[in-house]
């Protein structure tokens, strides 16, 4: 079993931090994390959530943090997301994205927050109630009614077609299309360099946001598990 997750904390670090020291603490510990993973990975977002917004209860703070996580159980391999984090897995060359993003003119997402009484307005972006560019987020106390954490979950079955997996952050992925992150990656061998030439690449391409991005190169009998940021 093996676990990777990639966050983007926004208005403060603490919710990433937290989420970094409790999200797969706290997974590990679920009695059916190796029964039932899926419905384990979804009790422990929203209870993690619920854990950080408790421990900020008497806080002036109020931020957040999107979270995409995979864990690998054998050769099943699920993929977790909250937030515009995103997972893209390379079979056989071709870009096949793991996650969905949570923007709020998504239309599923927007019938959502309207249904529960919110709003999504323009305002140089689609947000919610004019403030937040995703739909879904750990922390946000203010607009937690909308903006929920609950995962949407994928499984794929892993076998020798695949070659690497990418998390990354919305930092990479606004000016990096799939298709590209992958033809990107697959120039390197070393998942380490391929880490860091996405972000140099986001960086090149005008990317305003933060910049974190994950490559797992699948080898079958292991993996190996690199990071870049900027």
């Amino acid at each position: 079993m093996s676990d990777l997750i990639a966050l983007t904390g926004h208005g403060g670090s603490r919710a990433a931090e937290y989420l970094k020291e409790h999200l797969f603490e706290n997974l590990l510990k679920h009695p059916q994390f190796m029964t039932d993973t899926k419905s384990a990975i979804s009790e422990i977002y929203k209870k993690t959530d619920m854990d950080f917004l408790d421990s900020e209860r008497n806080t002036y703070r109020d931020d957040g943090s999107t979270a995409s996580t995979a864990v690998l159980v054998g050769n099943q391999l699920y993929v977790a997301n909250v937030g515009d984090s995103r997972a893209v897995i390379s079979k056989e060359g071709l870009a096949i994205p793991l996650s969905d993003d949570h923007k709020p003119n998504r239309t599923d997402e927007r019938k959502r927050i309207e249904s529960a009484g919110g709003v999504v307005m323009w305002a140089g972006t689609w947000r919610v109630g004019g403030v937040l560019a995703m739909s879904r987020a750990f922390g946000n106390r203010l607009l937690k009614q909308f903006v929920v954490a609950e995962p949407e979950i994928q499984e794929q079955k892993i076998d020798s077609e695949f070659e690497f997996l990418l998390l990354a952050s919305d930092g990479l992925w606004d000016v990096v299309p799939n298709e590209d992150a992958v033809s990107l990656a697959s120039t390197e061998e070393d998942p380490e360099a391929a880490a860091r030439k996405l972000t140099e690449t986001a960086f090149s391409r005008g990317s305003a946001d933060n910049i974190t991005c994950i490559v797992v190169r699948f080898h079958h009998d292991k993996a190996e598990t690199h990071s870049a940021q900027d």
